[in-house]
């Protein structure tokens, strides 16, 4: 349930902050008019992914066993690559996030109605078919009744109260932070959605290696207990998983949880750091070359006055003789 609830508050909170400066843009241009296609568009991305969750809860029933075993995991592998996606987008882009909103908007306020509606509903509805298809995947993943769904519209609450504040002003969070905690235990629950989703594909057969367990704990961690149900409602845990799946597991999850959490513009940084160092080196010597060449060209208009003032003198010695 709690992972459920991480992806409706993450997702959620997402598209509030975008409707929130959609309005707040357009209101303080004085288009307050305008304000009613940017709801139909933010209804429509609504309606869509509603009815996207939909087809795929009542589309996968009437399937085989083995049809839905690889449908869900091939969804499991899509999600975990657009919510994979989506933490590196947001964590590249929040910082700029309200300049690039503005700029679509004052395009789409040039375009006319139908532009404005569609600029909610491409920014909207992105984020609510992600959240669709990966809490559908997520609450068969933990097979769990109602409870994973009711997290996730806990979490979608939860988001618009924190939106609606954010836009009155009343609550100020350092989101920065807040993306990046978010952002770095999605990652967390998308490798146990992966792993589960790999265990799909062995169950459909797409995939060998069923019976090659990598480790049996459930003894110690029975899956019908409490811990056991709540591990594997966060974070997807088997206690029986298969040497694929484990294997899987980690290759997703070391590397991609050592990137999102690595600086932002690390490479880029260390390069401009390595080409200023650089700078400094040759700097000296341009200096030192300059300085040469500035005393080489003072030697030469010295000797040059030198020989001048001799000339003068002779000719003044010359002329005095006759």
């Amino acid at each position: 349930m709690f992972s459920n609830f991480l992806i409706g508050l993450r997702e959620g909170l997402e598209a509030s902050l975008v409707v929130c400066i959609l309005i707040a843009y357009l209101v303080k241009t004085g288009n307050r008019n305008r304000l009613l296609p940017i709801w139909v568009g933010v209804s429509i991305a609504v309606v869509v992914s509603l009815a996207f969750g939909a087809g795929l809860e009542f589309g996968s029933q009437e399937m085989t066993f083995k049809a839905q075993e690889a449908l869900g995991g091939s969804l499991s592998i899509v999600s975990v690559g657009l919510v994979t996606w989506m933490v590196f987008w947001m964590r590249r882009t929040a910082r700029h996030l309200k300049k690039e909103l503005h700029g679509k908007l004052d395009a789409a306020l040039a375009m006319g109605t139908g532009a404005l509606v569609a600029t909610a509903l491409l920014a909207v509805g992105r984020e609510g078919l992600e959240t669709s298809l990966f809490v559908w995947r997520a609450v068969h993943a933990a097979d769990d009744g109602w409870h994973p769904m009711i997290g996730a519209l806990l979490g979608i609450a939860t988001a618009v109260v924190l939106g609606w504040l954010f836009y009155r002003g009343a609550l100020k969070i350092n989101l920065a932070k807040f993306f990046t905690w978010t952002g770095g235990m999605l990652v967390v629950v998308a490798a146990g959605v992966l792993a589960y989703g790999v265990h799909d594909l062995q169950e459909a057969e797409f995939l060998g290696g069923l019976q090659n367990r990598a480790f049996d704990i459930s003894a110690t961690i029975p899956p019908d207990s409490w811990y056991g149900t709540l591990l594997k409602g966060t974070f997807n845990f088997q206690p029986d998983p298969t040497v694929l799946q484990v294997t899987v597991w980690a290759l997703y999850l070391i590397p991609t949880l050592a990137l999102f959490l690595a600086p932002v513009g690390f490479g880029r940084s260390v390069g401009a750091t390595d080409q200023k160092a650089q700078k400094a080196d040759e700097k000296p010597e341009a200096d030192s070359a300059g300085d040469g060449a500035r005393g080489s060209d003072s030697a030469e208009h010295d000797g040059e006055r030198v020989r001048d003032g001799a000339r003068r003198a002779g000719s003044r010695s010359g002329s005095d003789e006759v």
